[in-house]
């Protein structure tokens, strides 16, 4: 069994998808400008880990067409380090000229996503990632390894524990210094998450996983609870809810980054995040991509702000 650990007073490393895992999964496209805003505005507010693009093609995935050009633009002054999603040899070359500080490489628990998503099986991703890393790795760049599909799969249905905890090691044994475990269409609860993370923790330290889960049946906060609790201090999150997943009609973007920070600061625990900063760029985005704003904590500041920007325009009476 997995000690359980106290969530106050910790600090808690959020990793930022909008830009890539959000971004690509809208139906609307931002500019390159604006998407230079988008990662600059989120950057401010003080996020410090931000997946900004993808080196993939951009006929499969247009709203990442421009990454190279992206990179270029970042500003590279301050904390925040700035991520990339490779699929492939190509991709990780292209990631490494434009100078991303972390590279990400995907894979699932089952091969029918893998299959959907990449055009091979599980086993197939695994070798092709082993050059990736171990290239990546002697340039001194660290790799991060999303595994997909840990609660179920939209092909291969529900994914048993130890399937997940295996999967992960073999990650980890390739040499990525942090998993990510995602539940890529939502449909997770506290019930389903808790074994899962005990399966993974029995192999695998807290401190070299993150914890990636959409939000489709409105579970992605409470799912958090139970990895907060085994000691997991990484979290992916999406500002304004951003994304979803093309292989799950219906799926949801990853859980709010505006939620997210609530929560964690509502359980005494730190991100180094200024929320009002963050929402205004979760409504600044979301009127951008002509979207409402997925993001229930972003809609009540929003709301707070507009009324009390109402009361200062009143006239004094005289």
């Amino acid at each position: 069994m997995t000690r359980e650990h106290d969530v106050r007073d910790d600090r808690v490393s959020l990793v930022e998808m909008g830009p890539r895992d959000g971004l690509q999964n809208e139906a609307n496209t931002l500019s390159l400008v604006q998407r230079l805003e988008l990662i600059q505005r989120l950057a401010e507010s003080g996020l410090q880990r931000i997946e900004v693009g993808a080196f993939v093609s951009p006929k499969k995935v247009p709203q990442m067409a421009d990454s190279a050009a992206l990179f270029a633009a970042l500003p590279r002054k301050g904390p925040t380090r700035y991520g990339a999603l490779v699929p492939n040899l190509q991709g990780l070359q292209a990631a490494l000229a434009a100078r991303a500080d972390e590279i990400g490489l995907f894979t699932a628990c089952s091969d029918g996503f893998t299959r959907a998503n990449i055009g091979i099986s599980v086993e197939e991703s695994l070798v092709r990632f082993a050059p990736l890393v171990q290239e990546a790795r002697q340039l001194g760049i660290k790799v991060r390894g999303y595994l997909s599909t840990v609660i179920a799969c939209p092909f291969d249905g529900p994914t048993r524990p130890k399937r997940v905890s295996a999967m992960a090691e073999r990650l980890l044994d390739l040499g990525c210094h942090e998993i990510s475990l995602g539940d890529t269409i939502g449909v997770g609860t506290p019930g389903t998450v808790a074994p899962m993370l005990d399966a993974v923790l029995h192999e695998i330290p807290a401190g070299r996983l993150a914890v990636h889960f959409h939000d489709t049946y409105g579970q992605g906060l409470a799912n958090l609870l139970p990895a907060l609790e085994r000691g997991i201090r990484t979290i992916d999150c999406s500002v304004a809810g951003l994304g979803g997943c093309p292989y799950a009609p219906g799926a949801s973007g990853n859980v709010a980054s505006e939620e997210v920070v609530y929560l964690l600061h509502g359980l005494g625990m730190s991100t180094g995040v200024d929320l009002d900063k963050l929402a205004a760029t979760g409504q600044w985005v979301s009127e951008r991509l002509g979207r409402p704003n997925g993001s229930r904590v972003g809609q009540a500041l929003h709301a707070n702000a507009e009324r009390l920007r109402a009361r200062l325009c009143q006239p004094s009476p005289h």
